[in-house]
Parts: structure tokens; sequence; C-alpha cells
């Protein structure tokens, strides 16, 4: 591991920490993240070029909280409020920092405040949290660094105006907020797992991430079921990437993936982690999706995969979470137990959903059921609309092959 590499990794893991620990000591959030992040780029420059300092939380908290005076300064409206701060504290460290387990948590919780839209808390809690920077941010999304920017500043502005403390939320919205930092670290590792949209199938930047924080989560509550099973599932999940694209970059399905290729110690974990969170904890929506990706894995070929019990866990997860892509991926499971005709269907109805209808993966998934029906001419239109419609560039190679593949010869 390069020199370069090393600091990037213990820069993200401090991040957290030394925001959590300014915030506390200061209570501006919106100031506080921004000479942090400062201190990171600082260190980023610095360190593999002088050595990584032998204290380096406490150096970035003394950078950061330089640049956060600074900053504090620049703004004329608060220039008396500094002058009287800085007069009643003594230079320094400051007062212990609460710990670190307790602030990176309390960190995410705000980050995934509700009073932030979606989009918003994936940049917050990737630049506030992983540590990442604007520029880096952008790039994984690729978005324009203005708009990620701006994004991060109206999240933090509306947290600011919402009243919101750097302290755990009461526990009656514990567990509301917590369904929110679990659903904000999935988006970031489906956007890297399946890339919404351009040329790449993935960006691993941002599953690596999301599993990352996922860890630190994990860490902090080892008792909670259903932060095992998002860990498992991305896990469970990320183990096939090897196999899931040829050499230039084309899409293969999971029923023709090379299982050699598949990360054996990963899917060990996986399964490690889910088997104990389905027999210790309450059973969730995480966990059940953990233990479909886990039995798809442990099969050793893909006509030898469970799909009775696939269907009955995808019948649970209906029940318990339902959502258009789960109403997609049971009937798949129910075409492979009881035919394609009943899955065709049960799809036509399923159409009804608005989140469904006209959805490119309702024509990818009707093309595939009317490919396995025998109906070919039909199967290849819906394969051709699929393409049309997907902004991914693999995803719309990999469908028109199929189109073509299921043209016959001399026809256009």
């Amino acid at each position: 591991m390069s020199t370069a590499t090393g600091v990037e990794g213990l820069l993200r893991d401090l991040a957290p920490q030394v925001v959590g620990l300014l915030v506390r000591r200061y209570g501006d959030f919106e100031t506080c993240e921004d000479a942090v992040q400062e201190a990171l780029l600082a260190a980023a420059v610095q360190w593999p070029a002088e050595g990584v300092p032998g204290n380096p939380k406490g150096w970035l908290i003394t950078v950061a909280s330089r640049r956060r005076a600074e900053l504090w300064r620049s703004d004329a409206a608060r220039r008396r409020r500094e002058q009287t701060a800085a007069a009643l504290q003594p230079p320094g460290p400051g007062p212990a920092p609460a710990p670190a387990d307790d602030d990176t948590l309390t960190l995410l919780l705000l980050c995934c405040h509700p009073s932030l839209i979606p989009v918003s808390q994936v940049a917050l809690t990737l630049r506030a949290v992983g540590g990442l920077s604007t520029a880096e941010i952008a790039r994984a999304f690729l978005v324009p660094e203005a708009t990620t920017g701006q994004r991060i500043s109206r999240a933090k502005q509306r947290i600011k105006a919402s009243g919101a403390r750097f302290a755990m939320p009461p526990q009656p919205e514990h567990a509301e907020r917590m369904t929110a930092v679990l659903r904000v670290l999935y988006l970031i590792f489906n956007e890297g797992y399946t890339a919404s949209s351009g040329p790449a199938l993935y960006r691993t930047s941002l599953t690596a991430e999301a599993i990352r924080l996922t860890r630190q989560l994990r860490d902090r509550l080892p008792g909670d079921g259903e932060v095992a099973g998002i860990l498992a599932l991305m896990l469970l999940t990320d183990a096939r990437r090897p196999a899931r694209t040829r050499p230039d970059g084309a899409l293969v399905p999971l029923a023709g993936q090379d299982r050699r290729r598949w990360n054996a110690p990963a899917i060990a974990e996986g399964v490690a982690l889910i088997t104990q969170a389905l027999a210790t904890a309450p059973i969730g929506p995480y966990q059940l999706q953990a233990a479909i990706a886990a039995l798809h894995d442990e099969a050793p070929r893909y006509q030898d995969t469970d799909w009775p019990q696939i269907l009955v866990l995808y019948e649970l997860l209906d029940t318990i979470a339902p959502g258009p892509m789960v109403t997609l991926n049971r009937i798949v499971a129910v075409a492979m137990v009881h035919g394609p005709r009943h899955g065709l269907r049960q799809l036509a109805d399923a159409e009804a959903d608005p989140a469904l209808a006209g959805h490119h993966r309702v024509h990818a998934v009707r093309a595939h059921l009317l490919e396995s029906a025998g109906d070919q001419e039909a199967a290849r239109a819906h394969y051709r609309l699929a393409a049309r419609r997907t902004l991914s560039v693999p995803e719309r190679r990999y469908l028109e092959s199929r189109a073509a593949w299921l043209t016959p010869p001399g026809s256009a």
C-alpha cells in the first residue's frame, strides 16, 4: 500500500471524529465542517511528503480549530463574539474530546436529518462522515462540483435552520433516523454497484466507501440486526463484482457469471454476519435481502439456486417492506418457480404501480420472461425498448446484445 493510500484511509477514519469534536466544542456545524475539510486537504498534501505526525488526530484538530477561527473572524457580524470567545477560552487543545464512537454515530444521524432530501443526505454524509472532498463526491456521482457544493451548503443551512443540535435524537425519533442512515448508506452502495448513468457499470469508490462507513456503524452498534444485515448484503453483493463484467466492460448476468471469480472471503463474512443476525435479532428488510443474496452466492451453479426459498423470502420482504424493485425481483422468483407465463401475468398487474410504469427494468424483466417462454419476437422488442430507456451505457449494450442475439439472420 502506498503512502498516499495509507494517508487517505487514515484521514477518512479520522474525519468524523474531528468534525464531532469541533462541533461539540464550538457548536457551529457548518463552520466546523468547512474547517475540517480544509484541514483534511492540507494533510492530504503535507503528510505524504513530510510524513504522518505522531498525533495525526491532534494535528487535524489544531489545524481545523485555527481555520475555524479564521472563518469565524471573516464574518464581520460575528467579530465581537469571536473576540469574547477568544478572551474566555485559552489557546491549546481544549477539553478532552467526547468518545469518537459516539461522535461518529451522532454525526451520521445529523447528516441524515429528516429536513434533508435523500440526495442532500448522501452528499453531506460522504463529506462530513466519509471525509470526501466536494470534488471527489462530484466525480463519483458525475455531477458538476458546483452542484455538489451547493447541495452540501444548503444541507448544512437547512440543518441549522431546523434547530437541530449535535446530540443523539430523542428515543422516539431514533428508529426513524437510523432507518434514514441505513437508506443513505445503501443508496451510496447501489449507485456504486450499478451506476444509474454514464459509461461505467461500477463506481468502486462509492461501493468501497459505503462498505467502510457501514463497518464503522456496525462497530458502534454490534447488536443491531439491520446494521449487520445491510453490511452482509453489501459484502454478498459486491463479492460478485469480479465476474460481473467482461474485460471489455460488457455486463455479464448472474446466470452467466464464472462463480470461481467471486470473492470467497467476502461471501464467507457476509454469510456469517447474516446467519448470526437472523438467529439473534428481530427480522428486518435488510436481513431478508442479505439472506436472498446468501442463497445466490452459496449456490455452486446458477441452476442449483434455491428459488423456492428465495421466493418465500421475497414474499416476506414484500409484506414488511414493499417497493417497486422488490415487486420486480419477486416476480422473477415467481417465474423461476412457477414458470415464465405465471410471471408475465403478475408483471402485467404490477405495471399498475406508477413507480413501475414505463421503467426500463420492467421492459427488461418482461423481455427475459418472454424469451424464457419462447416468444422471441416480443422479447426482442422489449429488450430494445429497455435499452432505449436506460441511462447506463453497459446496461444498454447488454440489452441491445440480447435483442441482436434474438434477431433472425438476414432481418433488420
